[in-house]
């Protein structure tokens, strides 16, 4: 056993008995949560909801049956509700019966009350402690039907009768809980999402399996019978909302911070190339974390995939902060090289490429201390948080591997940027050797991009 899905799995081999149903695995506190935002005890499941117990049960059950043949879908903790069979004792009055002895109903019901479940006559104050004083039959008298069939109701002439010549009594079935929702009555399915898959992810699957199933008659859905799903799902698919329109915002924003240290968008444009790479240097971690092979290693004796848990990383709200808070850092070393570059090109103009590239070889060479300690010193910040354990860190962990992933291969910015760099420079070399014809001079010192540009 080496984490909490170890044991999980223990108790559920465990626990696996006919008649038995699962549970989904989630703690006290973390249930407790889901309860206040969703209602139900688990993180995903569907509300059914409709006219009649009956027909919202049925309907589940269907549903459950048909959910645990998804392989998405962990077939142990699939469960509807069973609404209906919790066994009721009704007693029905006989009206002829109360009439012939000259009883009324409501001399029968207060026997009944009396017997069974108790009269409050009044309370007694103890100090500063109230304690009501209810009369009621003694357990033994109360406690079997055939004790509750003798229970004797006075008669109008003072005759003793059996209360089971005034009542019927019979078991029926009935609800075990009533839950409603928007005035309808409902009923819920839960279940846990599979190994390795997401809460979306099973969600998705579920709603396609039992549309199709609808499609295919292999399922009816009751007439007045509605359903849909429920629970972090929703918050999810709400983050994911957000996030497709703060993402392209936060990528807007920080071009044009770029344009405002640059001037060109040419530069601005290098720059935010280092975007493309950390995005792919944060999916590639990802991917790599689900790899068996990856840090397979056992140096000194320290397993680093227990050390950095490594894992299956599912692409949650979580990982896409992580994104978020990468792009705010990818452009680092690449400003770091063209505020350099921009700089050792400013006030002259080279005359040949080879002076051009000269130039962006030496300032290349002049920027990868800074870079790499930039880069150092980012991916050592983070080192404690992808190590980390304990509460918080299921949320902290999978944020931290975009940031690792993305800054670590931002390092071929050092690279890219003195490369596309220099192709603009012998673009704009190319382009003014056309202007100026074969038999103009070249001036030592011109006005850089600005300057012409106020001229």
């Amino acid at each position: 056993i080496r984490s909490p899905d170890d044991i999980w799995d223990e108790i559920t081999a465990a626990a696996e008995h006919p008649g038995l149903t699962g549970a989904p695995k989630l703690m006290p506190i973390k249930t407790r949560i889901v309860m206040l935002q969703s209602g139900m005890r688990s993180a995903v499941g569907m509300k059914i909801q409709g006219p009649d117990l009956e027909s919202i049960e049925r309907f589940g059950l269907e549903v459950e049956a048909l959910l645990k043949q998804l392989p998405a879908i962990e077939a142990s903790a699939v469960l509807a509700d069973r609404i209906v069979g919790k066994p009721y004792l009704e007693l029905d009055i006989k009206r002829a019966e109360i009439a012939h002895h000259g009883l009324s109903i409501t001399e029968v019901q207060d026997v009944i009350q009396i017997a069974i479940g108790g009269r409050t006559l009044t309370r007694t104050v103890e100090g500063r402690e109230r304690y009501p004083v209810r009369v009621r039959y003694m357990r033994e008298e109360r406690d079997e039907l055939e004790a509750l069939r003798r229970v004797l109701v006075p008669g109008r002439h003072g005759e003793q009768v059996p209360l089971e010549q005034l009542v019927d009594f019979r078991y029926v079935r009935g609800p075990q809980m009533i839950r409603s929702e928007d005035t309808f009555l409902n009923g819920y399915v839960t279940w846990d999402p599979a190994k390795g898959v997401g809460e979306v992810e099973s969600v998705q699957a579920a709603a396609e399996h039992i549309a199709r199933a609808i499609a295919d008659g292999r399922i009816t859905v009751p007439t007045g019978v509605s359903y849909r799903f429920a629970g972090t799902y929703e918050n999810q698919q709400r983050s994911q909302a957000r996030l497709l329109i703060l993402v392209p915002v936060a990528l807007a924003i920080i071009f044009v911070l770029l344009y405002l240290q640059f001037r060109r968008t040419g530069t601005a444009l290098m720059v935010f190339s280092g975007m493309a790479l950390a995005a792919a240097g944060g999916f590639l971690l990802i991917w790599l974390y689900g790899q068996p092979w990856f840090l397979a290693a056992t140096p000194f004796d320290i397993d680093l995939r227990e050390l950095l848990q490594v894992g299956d990383t599912r692409v949650t709200v979580a990982v896409w902060v992580g994104f978020l808070a990468l792009f705010g850092v990818a452009t680092d070393n690449g400003v770091i090289v063209a505020t350099y570059l921009t700089q050792s090109f400013a006030g002259a103009r080279p005359s040949s490429v080879a002076e051009i590239r000269e130039r962006v070889i030496e300032a290349g060479h002049r920027r990868v201390r800074p870079c790499l300690m930039t880069t150092a010193t980012t991916l050592l910040a983070l080192l404690p948080v992808v190590t980390s354990r304990g509460r918080g860190a299921d949320l902290m962990v999978p944020m931290a591997l975009p940031t690792v992933g993305g800054v670590g291969l931002t390092l071929v910015t050092l690279l890219t940027v003195p490369v596309l760099f220099s192709l603009a420079r012998e673009l704009e070399l190319w382009r003014d050797g056309l202007r100026r014809g074969p038999d103009d001079e070249v001036p030592d010192e011109v006005p850089d991009a600005e300057e012409r540009a106020h001229a």
